[in-house]
């Protein structure tokens, strides 16, 4: 006899799964449902209060629920509605992005890199093959002296210019993005470089130059604290000028009130942080490939470069992509860092970000300094819509490496 029926042990599995979707709809769904709404709507620091006739802000706004309207800020000017037109704070945000200039330099700049693209997909194609045609390196040089001709032929550093001046939300992403690109593979670069010294069992003192090593990620839990160290190193009477001026009598420089020194430092200062977890990571990889592979190829007549292309860096990759994805994520979510050192700044131009003003930076300064709430939900609700494309990318990305695992 069947004790389980099918209605009875549907309610059963409802119940236990009732506290979780309770949870769901609490800190996730309906914070999505009042950000999106908000950044539809004109709210800011004039305008703190919500209309509570509006049937759907009475709904989702706590400040309308009957126990919080007593607390309601109140604001010099009228209570906040639906802006007039309605996408207005996205159109602020992405500014000149959708005309025909823009639009074009888009496309020129996309052009630029399609040799690229298509070097990589032969490249894919020629590593199926039993035996490649054509080297890997030579793949690669030929699309990226192609890419340098089209961006050359199309103008890619008018486009470019063109492109920056379109609206915030531009700006802010694309400076993020160039900071994730130079700072991740250069954390990787490190990483992998002091894995392989620390993974050698003949240097002495191995044990020491571990800890030593890993220091700057435990540093990175205080953050702000040694950020402030590295501001004080790069200031004008800072260490560094100091150094410079003593060894090489080079004059002092602000280097934080250059656009693109304050960026190096940036750069600079969230690598020093971030290197040690890549370095862990890749320690742990090395440590577990056979040292009998390394003596099969030697017996072989492999080199060191040999070994490192085909058995060391196939051979970890398991393990350091997944930690690239996530490296890459904590990157594009970098604050503390860039808030200490240079709060956004320099500043490039009136009502413009910040040379370092990246996607926190502006959010921070957006709803704490501007307090310009309509328009940070708006960017926000953008931010999640690239990171929910980027975050399916990265799975269909690391699904790669199941069959590693089995």
């Amino acid at each position: 006899m069947n004790v389980w029926s099918g209605r009875k042990k549907t309610l059963t599995v409802f119940l236990f799964l009732l506290p979780t979707i309770i949870a769901i709809l609490i800190f996730n769904i309906y914070p999505i449902l009042l950000n999106t709404y908000i950044s539809f709507t004109n709210r800011n620091k004039f305008r703190p209060n919500p209309d509570c006739s509006v049937t759907l802000t009475g709904v989702l706004d706590p400040l309308c629920w009957p126990s919080f309207r007593e607390n309601a800020p109140t604001g010099l000017g009228s209570p906040y509605k639906v802006a007039n037109p309605v996408y207005k704070n996205y159109k602020d945000l992405l500014g000149t992005l959708f005309t025909g200039d823009a639009l074009t330099a888009l496309l020129k700049i996309f052009a630029a890199f399609v040799p690229l693209i298509i070097a990589w997909q032969v490249d894919k194609w020629q590593g199926k093959k039993v035996t490649r045609d054509v080297g890997s390196g030579l793949i690669w040089l030929i699309g990226l002296i192609a890419g340098i001709l089209v961006a050359l032929l199309l103008d890619f550093s008018g486009a470019f210019k063109l492109l920056m001046t379109t609206g915030d939300f531009i700006v802010v992403v694309f400076r993020t993005l160039l900071f994730v690109i130079i700072r991740v593979p250069l954390t990787f670069l490190i990483g992998f470089v002091l894995a392989l010294i620390l993974n050698n069992n003949d240097l002495p003192g191995k044990t020491f130059f571990r800890v030593i090593l890993f220091l700057p990620w435990g540093a990175s839990s205080v953050a702000i604290l040694v950020a402030l160290i590295w501001q004080f190193l790069f200031r004008e009477q800072g260490t560094i000028n100091q150094v410079l001026g003593v060894l090489f009598n080079i004059a002092p420089k602000v280097w934080l009130n250059d656009p693109t020194s304050a960026f190096g430092v940036i750069v600079l200062a969230d690598t020093w942080f971030s290197y040690p977890f890549v370095m862990v990571v890749i320690l742990g990889a090395l440590q577990s490939i056979p040292v009998e592979l390394y003596e099969a190829a030697d017996v072989d007549g492999a080199t060191w470069w040999h070994k490192i292309r085909s058995i060391t860096l196939p051979l970890i990759r398991p393990a350091v992509l997944p930690a690239m994805v996530l490296t890459s994520i904590t990157a594009f979510q970098m604050f503390g860092t860039a808030f200490a050192i240079t709060a956004g700044g320099p500043q490039t131009g009136a009502n413009t970000p910040g040379a370092t003003e990246f996607v926190m930076v502006y959010a921070y300064r957006q709803i704490f300094q501007s307090q310009n709430y309509g328009l940070a939900t708006a960017f926000a609700v953008m931010i999640f819509i690239m990171l929910f494309a980027a975050t399916l990318y990265s799975l269909r990305i690391t699904r790669i490496t199941k069959g590693a695992y089995e």
